[in-house]
């Protein structure tokens, strides 16, 4: 389960990102199907090369044949797409492991990163996550009993607010928290927050947890947050990373909320190598 970016994601996304969020699933899916009946006509026509479909003598012959053979097979066409996109996600995972051993730094320990309550942990989780996210907020609560059972777990956040305007400010100030110390708590506040996420439930949770809010806005106006923000999205994009929470463990970039038997899996890999 993963909340997508909007198409030509930026630091100041609009309010209509979650509606075009859907455009490039359905590009993407329309895509991969059209090549997979490319596939399926080149197959048909080494058949009809190698004689084990009769020769059609017209175009309306072989239209019809073709028809036919697709109504009577369409797991040919399913099995083809289904491979083109193995294959797709195949070279996505490869180019994303390449990014990751290219920019370990900025990965892994980029100071302007805010980082869970281990910040000399030997394992690092880096969360992608936008504060408007559902799916974030339920892989939160794996998190945090994950880093407190495990004092080796350092957590690394990417703010990469993609989900609207709101998420946006909340990202700002979440980044601008930090220079009042209050960035752990203010995270893990607008993780349990019941609601959309907006300019004031940003300002009231950041109050809530007693943070001086005219200080706080003025922080954010530092250019270094936006900043910030805007390399988190560049390195996102790089990742191949389209949508929230997103991780990246080890050498493994992984899409979407995971369970708690993967997620030691792969912390356990990373440790391993």
């Amino acid at each position: 389960m993963v909340a997508e970016a909007p198409d030509n994601s930026s630091s100041e996304p609009d309010s209509a990102a979650g509606k075009r969020g859907r455009c490039p699933r359905l590009l993407a899916f329309t895509a991969i199907a059209l090549a997979g009946l490319s596939v399926v006509l080149s197959g048909l026509a080494l058949l009809y090369a190698l004689g084990i479909l009769p020769p059609a003598r017209k175009t309306d012959d072989l239209e019809r044949q073709l028809h036919a053979y697709i109504l009577a097979n369409p797991e040919v066409i399913l099995q083809s797409v289904k491979d083109l996109e193995a294959r797709r996600q195949a070279a996505a995972a490869g180019e994303a492991a390449k990014v990751v051993s290219e920019r370990r730094d900025e990965i892994f320990n980029d100071p302007d990163a805010p980082v869970g309550v281990n910040p000399q942990g030997d394992a690092i989780v880096v969360e992608f996550f936008d504060y408007n996210c559902p799916y974030c907020r339920q892989a939160a609560p794996l998190l945090g009993k994950l880093e407190k059972a495990d004092k080796g777990i350092r957590l690394v956040f990417k703010e990469y607010p993609i989900l609207g305007p709101g998420s946006v400010f909340a990202a700002r100030a979440a980044l601008a928290s930090r220079k009042q110390g209050r960035y752990l708590a203010f995270h893990q506040r607008m993780m349990t927050y019941n609601g959309r996420i907006t300019e004031t439930s940003t300002l009231e949770v950041a109050a809530d947890v007693g943070i001086d809010v005219e200080r706080l806005k003025t922080d954010m106006q530092d250019p270094a947050i936006d900043a910030a923000i805007k390399r988190n999205i560049a390195l996102a994009e790089a990742l191949r990373i389209g949508g929230t929470p997103s991780f990246v463990v080890g050498k493994e970039v992984v899409r979407g909320l995971v369970d708690e038997a993967t997620m030691k899996r792969l912390i356990a890999s990373a440790r391993a190598k």
